[in-house]
């Protein structure tokens, strides 16, 4: 069995239940001009226990699909959001 793909990434989005948005950002060259850019994805993760919250730093894994768009698990949060 293949190694699970484990990303870092920050949780933008904590409204749902037992859900996180984790927003992925990633530097790759321009195809022609090779100035690097910024790209960002972002990924619905499983958050059993609503441990991660907005601004937190966190690790996500590929899990079984879990709802139509939910494919990934929060492992460990990594750095906590400084609090205001």
């Amino acid at each position: 069995m293949a190694a699970k793909t484990e990303l870092l990434g920050v949780v933008v989005s904590d409204r749902m239940q037992k859900s996180v948005v984790v927003s992925i950002e990633r530097k790759v060259p321009h195809p022609v001009y090779g100035k690097i850019q910024k790209r960002t994805s972002r990924f619905i993760a499983h958050n059993e226990n609503d441990e991660a919250k907005k601004g937190d730093r966190v690790a996500i894994v590929e899990t079984r699909p879990m709802s139509a768009r939910k494919r990934w698990t929060v492992t460990r949060v990594i750095e906590r959001a400084a609090q205001v």
